[in-house]
């Protein structure tokens, strides 16, 4: 299900007249070679293209005219291979409403000392021409990732694959349409908010429906489709015992896969790639989605409970740069506060995604004690470890604030079988105290979206993309200085 564009990325080269055609020849087949050595050799998610030496403002302002009205370009990489000056990148850069990458490199990563001679200083001055260049972007205050290194080093690679990742995600951002079954739960602050802003920030589409209109689609779901669907669960997961029988846990399975089945396909028809449910809005319906919730987000949807529509779009967009791997809809639920081993136990009341799973997913059956219905199926398992992120998409009247902790995550060790719900644990940098208290000086949301694969670096671009603010809380956090940092912030993105 999650299928984005083949993009491309258009790499581009400044240079001017007044080193001759010599010259310019060599800074084209210069820049052909680093392209495809990119292509070849850089691992790269999407393909890079070559498109020309540029030269002169008009020629600058045809191409980002160009590039912003191609749908398979999805941002562009700029080169001052010699000196170019920037004056004529004016025009061009106002125009431009792709991702920008700036990268600072040159053909050769050595000096030739014995041959080196001015031909060659002539020929390679990217070390000051593209100061030149950058000069001009911070001068215009435009949004763009710099990335500095010779173009065949992994360090430089790794950097620009994780750009065009977050590139990809933003130019995916216009397809990312979330439906609400239900509204949001009543009285809660921090998921409410305004989707008309959401559209025009993030392109982001989010549509209401009552929750009938996913029970007709339900009452569609055939036996035959039930029973395919019931083998692909025994393939996948440890089922309970009383499953093997008919019987209430075997119907409470079936009556997901029906939730499943149903969701889908409304899904598909109205081409939504996210959706929300709310636990105070289920009429028609035997149960709360958990089980059927947790298997579409496994396949790239985004999903969060409560009719939060700004998480799940996030959790969407998350996919969308992780290619699906590692990445879950979140809620720090409770915490263990032993000295010295404080940590974070995250869950929700049902819906974890299972690309964050480190052991196989059981179903079981049990009272969700919340919301007046039958008891839902749900996947349980214990989250891996490692080093993952947590991010919270709030708004803060009028304006967006993109709140990221970088945690250490622990597979537990400890059994929890009273505990009928998937579990992620983990430690968040600088110490839960600190983490927490800046969360919570931030507006950080108490749904997130918890994942493996995407990084700091990502987020971060992706806020740069959006002109939107983002704090991070990591191992260098201090808290009177971030506290004052978010108090700087009031004032540069009102």
């Amino acid at each position: 299900m999650l299928k984005v564009r083949p993009y491309t990325f258009w790499f581009v080269t400044g240079s001017q007249h007044l080193y001759g055609e010599e010259t310019l020849n060599e800074v084209a087949n210069n820049s052909k070679e680093v392209v495809a050595g990119l292509n070849k050799k850089g691992n790269l998610p999407f393909e890079v293209e070559f498109k020309e030496v540029l030269t002169t403002s008009p020629d600058i302002h045809r191409l980002m005219q160009k590039a912003n009205a191609d749908e398979n370009c999805a941002g562009v990489i700029t080169w001052m291979h010699t000196f170019s000056p920037a004056k004529i990148w004016i025009a061009g850069l106002k125009a431009l409403q792709k991702p920008l990458l700036h990268l600072h490199t040159q053909f050769n990563r050595d000096i030739p000392w014995e041959s080196i001679d001015m031909d060659f200083m002539n020929l390679n001055q990217a070390a000051h021409g593209d100061r030149e260049y950058g000069f001009i972007g911070t001068r215009m205050d435009v949004s763009r990732k710099v990335v500095v290194g010779h173009w065949e080093s992994k360090d430089v690679t790794s950097k620009i694959s994780d750009w065009m990742k977050t590139a990809a995600a933003v130019a995916e951002s216009d397809n990312i349409r979330v439906a609400r079954f239900g509204d949001n739960m009543r009285n809660v602050a921090v998921t409410d908010g305004d989707k008309v802003e959401a559209q025009i920030k993030f392109g982001w589409t989010v549509d209401y429906y009552g929750i009938g209109d996913l029970v007709e689609e339900m009452d569609q779901v055939t036996d035959e489709e039930l029973d395919a669907l019931y083998k692909e669960y025994q393939e996948l997961y440890e089922l309970p015992a009383e499953a093997s029988e008919p019987g209430p846990i075997r119907d409470s399975i079936l009556y997901q896969g029906k939730i499943e089945l149903g969701l889908k396909s409304f899904l598909k028809k109205g081409n939504y790639t996210a959706f929300t449910t709310n636990f105070e809005d289920l009429h028609g319906m035997k149960q709360l989605p958990g089980l059927a919730a947790q298997r579409l987000m496994a396949e790239g949807y985004g999903f969060a409970g409560e009719g939060d529509w700004r998480t799940a779009a996030l959790l969407r967009f998350m996919k969308i740069i992780s290619d699906n791997k590692g990445t879950s809809f979140m809620e720090d639920y409770t915490y263990h506060l032993e000295p010295g081993n404080e940590m974070i136990l995250g869950s929700h009341m049902l819906e974890i995604c299972p690309t964050v799973s480190a052991t196989k997913p059981k179903i079981v059956v049990n009272p969700l004690g919340i919301g007046g219905k039958e008891d839902p199926a749900r996947l349980v398992f214990d989250g891996r470890g490692g080093d993952a992120v947590n991010a919270s998409l709030v708004e803060m009247g009028g304006r967006y604030r993109l709140v990221i902790n970088e945690v250490k995550a622990e597979q537990p060790k400890i059994e929890t079988p009273n505990l009928p719900v998937a579990k992620v644990l983990w430690k968040p940098e600088p110490s839960l105290s600190e983490a927490t208290e800046a969360w919570i000086y931030a507006g950080g949301a108490h749904h997130t979206v918890f994942s493996f694969d995407v990084t700091t670096e990502q987020l971060y671009d992706f806020a740069n993309m959006a002109k939107i603010e983002c704090v991070v809380i990591d191992e260098d956090t201090k808290l009177r200085q971030f506290r004052n940092e978010l108090k700087w912030n009031e004032a540069v993105y009102r």
